[in-house]
């Protein structure tokens, strides 16, 4: 028989051995996205302190998702966040890869269309969370 995905369980009907309801289990200790959470949170409010407003939060679309849209002043800023606990593999910043960079312009776009704010001002900033350390780095990158 075929096998579910992990995470998903069934209930069968032992008469017929039919499937009556399939039900996906979601864990509540899943700490990676609450990991996630919490530094988009931190960067959230780093930002605010610095004059920046929160405009959105996890904006998805197919092919990509924006952590935070804020506006400092007339301009419209895409913010990825980026979470590294150790230099490892390079620390936050190494993590934005040209791919990641794509799909961060795709989604603004589509958040732009959707708008209706095709003609105004954006940039793309990150915040690296390394550790204890934040590091806000403005126009950190161009549409691509």
């Amino acid at each position: 028989s075929e096998r579910l995905p992990s995470g998903v369980g069934t209930t069968y009907n032992a008469g017929d051995s039919s499937v009556m309801a399939v039900t996906i289990l979601m864990s509540n200790n899943d700490t990676t996205s609450r990991t996630g959470q919490d530094a988009e949170n931190q960067a959230a409010q780093f930002l605010v302190r610095q004059g920046l407003s929160l405009v959105e939060r996890n904006y998805r679309c197919r092919g990509g998702e924006i952590d935070l849209v804020c506006r400092d002043g007339k301009v419209l800023v895409f913010v990825e966040v980026r979470l590294r606990r150790s230099s490892g593999f390079g620390g936050a910043a190494a993590s934005i890869t040209l791919g990641k960079q794509r799909r961060l312009t795709l989604a603004a776009e589509h958040y732009l269309q959707k708008q209706g704010w095709q003609h105004c001002a954006c940039r793309f900033d990150c915040v690296l969370l390394d550790g204890q350390t934040i590091e806000w780095v403005r126009d950190a990158f161009s549409a691509v």
